[in-house]
């Protein structure tokens, strides 16, 4: 998978970056593994084992969910909008124009604007 990959020199980056990179590639890969579990458990015509993958989808979850919350306490970014999507209620695209209504202004797709002075996805996609 070519997203396992630096797609920068290395010895450009600095270790924080490399160990981010490091657990978002473990986050997807356990992400993959919760899908392919899933999907083996729901074709099995046998209980006992598909009460063990079952068991085995649950034990990715927890490991991806491991994964998740290194990311966050490495990343105010992502810890800011664990914070304003993560039990949010009512429709999930409505929660964006809430934070932004109670922040004063649009967020541009990028998520809490207070999240980080940075460039988001918005302003790449030409969002304001």
């Amino acid at each position: 998978m070519s997203s396992e990959s630096y797609h920068e020199p290395i010895e450009l980056l600095s270790e924080e970056t490399k160990n981010m990179h490091r657990a978002i590639v473990s986050l997807k890969e356990e992400l993959e593994a919760v899908d392919w579990y899933q999907q083996r458990a729901e074709a099995c015509s046998n209980e006992e084992l598909r009460g063990v993958l079952v068991h085995n989808k649950n034990e990715e979850i927890e490991h991806a969910m491991m994964n998740l919350e290194w990311i966050r306490r490495h990343s105010g970014v992502f810890d800011a909008n664990i914070k304003t999507y993560i039990n949010a209620k009512g429709p999930i695209v409505a929660v964006e124009k809430q934070q932004a209504a109670s922040e004063g202004g649009a967020t541009g797709g990028s998520g809490p604007s207070s999240a980080s002075k940075s460039l988001g996805i918005g302003s790449l996609k030409g969002g304001k």
